[in-house]
């Protein structure tokens, strides 16, 4: 089905919805590399804004001013705008994080550390990429068994009561709300400022997944597992440089009916121009119990979503992320081309609508 029948299926299945006079300024992006091959194929899906793979696994002269500006230019060889980076903060467990000692808070270490960071946004500034994105995660993504969905396609699945907290407790240690607050301020007193004044947005991910405020994970509380705790991560160091690379799917993970309250964080964030960029994943199912579906068959009413990115303004990219796994389909790609195709097929219907 092409992206104009896809959109008109959709119009006659969505509910009537009066034109609204704002344009549709949000953008179809990927995270998934900046190599030849993706490049060509966002280039014909018509994906032209992209957040580029990591410019190398270790910190080198590839995140040198002048070696992101020719990772710039090849990117816009086809086409494409790099509008961000991902910083060396990756959702790895802490043992592979590449700069560990930052939620390890150990000095002087985490210095070094933060120093390179600061370093790599003064880079990016100078390299006309104007936005960074990271994770502040101890724990990396947890997940459970993965179970079949649709087709037989396998879903990243968790379910906390299933969980296996072996050993007790993380490399990290016991980890309490209070002591993963202080690292979090410790990093954002330091780089919030740079960013201001290198005017680099950057977007931090949430805690994938939410996780019980009493309990944590293996000894670990999630501060940034919560919509409430996302509030308070962004009035530590206001500024509007400061902002959530917020995904959507993980969001939903916080939730107990996330269909009915999504839209509404949506707004509450969107409004206040903190959301830099967007994960577009649907889940089944609700906080502590869910599986990651294809954008189509989760719980989440992707149109009252993409309706509420474009009515706060929103004009960062919709990426798809986290997707089913297929057998046969070698990286994905398959199942990534069917969620630009759903996306692209959302945002003509906001053009269409008015």
């Amino acid at each position: 089905m092409s992206a104009a029948a896809a959109a008109s299926s959709l119009a006659q299945a969505a509910p009537a919805q009066k034109p609204t006079g704002k344009k549709v300024l949000m953008k179809i992006g990927t995270q998934n590399g900046h190599n030849d091959e993706l490049l060509r194929s966002c280039a014909a899906f018509g994906v032209n804004n992209i957040c580029s793979g990591l410019p190398s696994n270790k910190i080198d002269n590839n995140w040198s001013t002048e070696s992101l500006i020719k990772m710039r230019e090849k990117v816009e060889s086809y086409g494409i705008k790099l509008d961000m980076i991902p910083l060396p903060l990756s959702s790895a467990y802490i043992t592979r994080a590449e700069l560990p000692n930052i939620m390890l808070g150990k000095s002087p270490e985490r210095d070094h550390e933060i120093d390179t960071v600061c370093e790599i946004i003064r880079s990016a500034n100078k390299a006309g990429i104007p936005a960074v994105k990271y994770n502040m995660s101890i724990l990396g993504v947890v997940r459970t068994e993965s179970t079949k969905g649709r087709g037989g396609a396998t879903y990243s699945t968790f379910r906390y009561a299933e969980g296996k907290q072996e050993p007790a407790l993380t490399e990290a240690g016991r980890v309490t709300e209070e002591i993963y607050w202080d690292r979090i301020t410790y990093f954002l007193k330091r780089v919030v400022p740079v960013a201001e004044e290198f005017k680099t947005k950057i977007a931090c991910h949430p805690h994938d997944p939410g996780m019980p405020y009493d309990k944590g994970w293996r000894g670990v509380n999630t501060v940034l597992g919560s919509v409430e705790g996302l509030k308070k991560f962004l009035s530590i160091m206001p500024s509007k440089y400061h902002g959530l690379n917020f995904c959507q799917g993980t969001v939903s993970e916080m939730l107990q009916d996330p269909n009915k309250e999504i839209v509404d964080v949506i707004k509450y964030f969107g409004s206040r121009g903190k959301i830099f960029n967007v994960h577009f994943r649907n889940i089944e199912g609700k906080f502590l119990s869910f599986r990651e579906t294809f954008p189509d068959n989760g719980d989440v009413n992707f149109i009252n979503c993409i309706r509420a990115y474009k009515e706060v303004g929103y004009d960062g990219m919709l990426m798809p992320d986290h997707v089913p796994k297929i057998e046969g389909d070698t990286g994905g790609k398959q199942a990534f081309a069917y969620c630009f195709g759903y996306i692209q097929a959302l945002l003509q219907l906001m053009r269409m609508e008015g």
